[in-house]
């Protein structure tokens, strides 16, 4: 079976896609532990990294957190993001079994100074650890009892 992959817009490949066409790929696949710099803050949970294994800059999502969309007050995440991140040279955990999100995007933990910037952002309540994001909310009532079936 022939597998063409777009590289260019799609530059990580996922755990299967790595067992089936791995050794096509133009460039490091990040399977362990690495040093970066973080070179821009897209918001509260995406940074872009740049690596000398690569000869292009590259996003990572942070793992298992969610900050507020920009449009919905994430700018303060954004801002304390950049103010202890950006510009510097940080250690990515890869979680070996959880290495790519939905979007095609690199997974990882940003550890700075010795800390877990994503867990320092839930302490601060910049970040919502995945699974929480809407404790705070009341649920809609059409989504748990499907009511919207009858209208």
């Amino acid at each position: 079976m022939v597998y063409e992959h777009d590289y260019n817009a799609f530059p990580e490949l996922s755990n299967q896609q790595l067992q089936d066409i791995g050794f096509t790929s133009p460039f490091k696949q990040y399977t362990e532990d690495f040093r970066a710099t973080v070179i821009k803050v897209h918001d509260g949970d995406t940074v872009t990294l740049r690596t000398t294994e690569r000869d292009f800059d590259f996003p990572l999502r942070f793992l298992n957190i969610n900050s507020r969309e920009l449009n919905e007050g994430g700018e303060e995440a954004r801002e304390w993001l950049k103010n202890q991140i950006l510009g510097k040279e940080v250690d990515v955990l890869i979680d070996s079994d959880n290495r790519v999100g939905k979007y095609g995007r690199l997974l990882g933990t940003i550890i700075s100074q010795g800390l877990d910037v994503a867990q320092e952002q839930i302490n601060l309540g910049l970040a919502k650890e995945f699974g929480h994001e809407y404790e705070d909310q009341i649920p809609k009532t059409s989504k748990i009892f499907n009511t919207e079936q009858w209208f």
